[in-house]
């Protein structure tokens, strides 16, 4: 006879992990959706607990601190942008298009990229509980756009005297520089237009023929 001793409990602590692991889940999706729609400072921690059916203390229990649910809510902001930009695409442009069709996707949630500049700004000071996450998150992407524009450098599809690394500073220097405007005055910049007119200068032939495309999967996924 087969001894179930361990089983049982084995499969509680599954399914309580589960079960954490989908409020969480929970959590970010409702935080996400506050802070997209009500901003940084206006976004509360107790509007995220009432989405989701709890107390606020009973959200502290998943996140002590609203700074933690703030860098959380940024990783998950991460997650959903790497799902539209292809960085290990063999083609460059790939990549490129990907942050056109990111910025397009941004313009739709006004508030998570109030978030985003409000906290790049203040994370500057080592102080701040963000700071470390903004370091590490402009080196890897700074990283990555270098290595799409050195892959179309190897295929002689990068402008004459266009160097890779600073390209890549520029590109991150537009973006974020496209969103300070675009949220100080929407009717005069088109962010995805604008970036798409950047990279037209870099390299040669840039298209967004699968912008359309993108911008459909992600939001059936989301």
């Amino acid at each position: 006879m087969t001894d179930t001793t361990d089983a049982a409990p084995a499969r509680k602590l599954r399914g309580e992990y589960a079960k954490t692991e989908a409020k969480r889940e929970a959590i970010l999706d409702a935080a996400l959706e506050v802070f997209a729609g009500s901003g940084y400072r206006a976004g509360s921690l107790r509007e995220v607990a009432q989405r989701v059916g709890m107390s606020e203390a009973g959200l502290l229990h998943h996140f002590k601190s609203k700074s933690a649910l703030l860098l959380a809510v940024l990783d998950r902001r991460d997650e959903r942008s790497l799902e539209l930009v292809d960085f290990d695409a063999p083609d460059g442009v790939i990549g490129l298009r990907g942050l056109v069709a990111l910025a397009a996707y941004n313009a739709s949630v006004p508030g998570v990229v109030e978030l985003y500049c409000v906290l790049s700004a203040e994370a500057t000071s080592p102080r701040h509980p963000a700071h470390e996450y903004f370091i590490n998150r402009y080196e890897y992407t700074r990283g990555q756009v270098m290595l799409a524009f050195e892959r179309l450098q190897q295929e002689g599809r990068l402008g004459a005297g266009v160097d890779p690394a600073r390209a890549a500073v520029a590109t991150l220097a537009m973006m974020d520089g496209l969103q300070v405007q675009w949220l100080l005055d929407r009717n005069i910049v088109d962010m995805a237009e604008a970036l798409k007119e950047f990279f037209r200068g870099f390299v040669s032939g840039f298209d967004m023929e699968s912008l359309e495309i993108a911008l459909d999967a992600h939001a059936a996924g989301a």
